[in-house]
């Protein structure tokens, strides 16, 4: 072999020996890459597990067909219309004639929902059932579309259980759904479930459950129990973080928040979000005790002049030109046309 010969065979090494090396550069860069992806990923999704929903949230009115089936579409122009008014959705609560629907009919809606573009991250659906099994494939359907959390009433149907009863309720569905992602905002609304939340099993469940059982809608309409509530939690210890209550009337909003309270989940948020979300957002401002007043007088109209629901879904009905929407399930009836007559009425000299 000549040296010419030998000296181009070391030549063609070398660049074989370039070739390795950039090529073994650009698989570790793209590791690295597909490294850095994965991070922000998993961070995207500790950020959004992580993330409390707070404010004013509607208890959503259910539109029903004159066949008495529900009404996707309806349901999801309403959620997307509250959305626009800074308002947070809590589907299948009491004002959402939620327990007049099946848990099949939920998990549809809910499907609905998210397939219309509605954002999961600022729903918590009413997922609580007599059953537990029920609630377990609801709220982990919850879990699963990635809402912010679930509300959830305690097993109603049997009166006078104890508090270990409940405990054991709750515990259960927490381990069966098994999702680090669950979030549980506890639903108190003894007046309508005659079955309570206590300050003793909240602090069991919170012992057991810290980063699962987060918050609490008070339904009670006894400002004295909802204080008792945000004494005993609001504040974040370092066992956990804090617990998040929701009032149940925008009448008590602003001592709510005032004290360390989280928002407002009402029902009159299904016709006048706009008003208490600006309450909720300005709660510092100097003219807050007047807004205060005002909505209180909305809020008024609805639960001290008409059967709630109905008077609801009518001034819906109004406000959207859409007769449809004053159907309601049985047992509840329409307003009267007398009541719906007056309604308006009343409903333009507030607005004018």
């Amino acid at each position: 072999m000549t040296c010419d010969e030998r000296a181009e065979i070391r030549s063609q090494g070398s660049e074989v020996s370039k070739c390795r090396t950039l090529n073994a550069q650009r698989r570790t860069a793209n590791i690295e890459h597909q490294i850095a992806e994965a991070a922000a990923r998993k961070a995207e999704i500790l950020g959004t597990m992580t993330e409390r929903i707070r404010g004013v949230l509607a208890p959503v009115i259910t539109p029903f067909k004159q066949d008495l089936s529900s009404d996707p579409e309806r349901l999801v122009r309403h959620c997307q219309w509250l959305l626009s008014q800074n308002c947070g959705l809590a589907p299948f609560g009491t004002t959402s004639e939620g327990n007049s629907l099946s848990s099949e009919e939920r998990a549809m809606l809910l499907d609905a929902l998210v397939a219309g573009g509605v954002d999961p991250s600022r729903m918590m659906p009413g997922t609580g059932c007599c059953s537990i099994t029920e609630t377990v494939k609801l709220t982990a359907k919850a879990v699963k579309h990635g809402c912010a959390g679930v509300l959830m009433l305690p097993p109603f149907y049997y009166k006078d259980v104890s508090e270990e009863g409940l405990y054991r309720y709750f515990s259960e569905v927490v381990q069966r759904v098994g999702d680090a992602k669950l979030r549980i905002y506890l639903y108190h609304i003894p007046p309508v479930a005659m079955v309570g939340i206590t300050t003793g099993l909240v602090e069991r469940l919170l012992k057991s459950y810290p980063n699962t059982i987060v918050g609490m809608k008070d339904s009670s309409g006894d400002w004295n129990n909802t204080k008792t509530f945000l004494d005993a939690f609001a504040t974040a210890s370092p066992a956990r973080t804090s617990f998040d209550v929701f009032v149940a009337s925008e009448s008590f909003l602003l001592a709510n928040i005032r004290n360390g309270g989280a928002g407002t989940i009402s029902a009159t948020a299904n016709v006048n979000p706009a008003a208490i979300h600006k309450l909720y957002a300005e709660y510092e401002h100097t003219d807050a005790d007047e807004q205060q007043a005002k909505v209180n007088v909305v809020r008024d109209l609805f639960f001290k002049k008409y059967p709630m629901i109905p008077g609801l879904k009518q001034a819906i009905a109004i406000f959207t030109n859409d007769p449809a929407w004053v159907k309601v399930r049985p047992p509840l009836v329409e307003l009267t046309g007398e009541q719906a007559k007056r309604l308006a009425e009343e409903l333009e000299g507030l607005l004018n």
